[in-house]
């Protein structure tokens, strides 16, 4: 079945289908009573932009700032998730599509159970992002890792964009398929003109104060 981008909605429409007969079970303890054990409200810091951008590093530097401030937190990581959950997927469209949709999913029970949780996946699509800030709500935080393909390209720590190049891999963003810049993004930082810990700071002042920091 060829599902284009803009069928996303079918893939979703599908999934529901198929789950139509089952109950969601409430529980005693609630999303606040673990946040109030925790001290702290659960939230999704979901970082999107190019392969090598710099959106892990900054993801890894943040957690530790907040490890180091006594929060809880965890990271899903688009490339640790393909060596489990998401590991019988490509990089098609539909793929890509049905990756985000099972990451939002996961960082919904994330976020539920209280959890500071920071996705790090290239997410190329608006379309996909949004319906995972939808799925969130409120929680949602969008992190734009901004950084020139050309910087990106050049940086290539994991040697993909030569095997782009080299036509060793299809469909790959920035190259042969296409990255769409978030439109309203809560952050937006730029990891080629600014340090890391200028990067970990712009995010650590939004989440102290919630204001826009693009």
């Amino acid at each position: 079945m060829n599902i284009k981008v803009n069928g996303a909605l079918k893939i979703f429409n599908e999934e529901k289908n198929k789950s139509s007969n089952v109950v969601w079970h409430s529980m005693n303890v609630t999303r606040r009573d673990r946040e109030e054990l925790l001290n702290q409200q659960g939230k999704l810091i979901w970082f999107t932009g190019l392969s090598g951008s710099g959106k892990s590093t900054v993801a890894s530097a943040l957690e530790k700032k907040l490890h180091d401030l006594e929060k809880l937190t965890y990271t899903l990581d688009g490339d640790n998730v393909r060596h489990g959950l998401n590991k019988d997927l490509g990089f098609s469209n539909e793929d890509r599509i049905e990756n985000i949709r099972r990451i939002g999913e996961i960082s919904k029970l994330f976020v539920d159970a209280g959890i500071i949780t920071l996705a790090t996946f290239v997410s190329p699509f608006n379309e996909d992002r949004e319906r995972v800030r939808e799925l969130i709500g409120k929680d949602f935080i969008e992190v734009y890792i901004e950084c020139p393909l050309e910087i990106c390209e050049k940086r290539d720590p994991k040697g993909l964009y030569k095997k782009a190049r080299a036509g060793e891999i299809k469909d790959f963003t920035g190259i042969d398929s296409v990255y769409e810049i978030p439109v309203k993004p809560e952050i937006t930082v730029s990891t080629h003109l600014n340090s890391i810990e200028e990067c970990v700071y712009k995010i650590m002042s939004y989440l102290a104060g919630g204001r826009n920091e693009t």
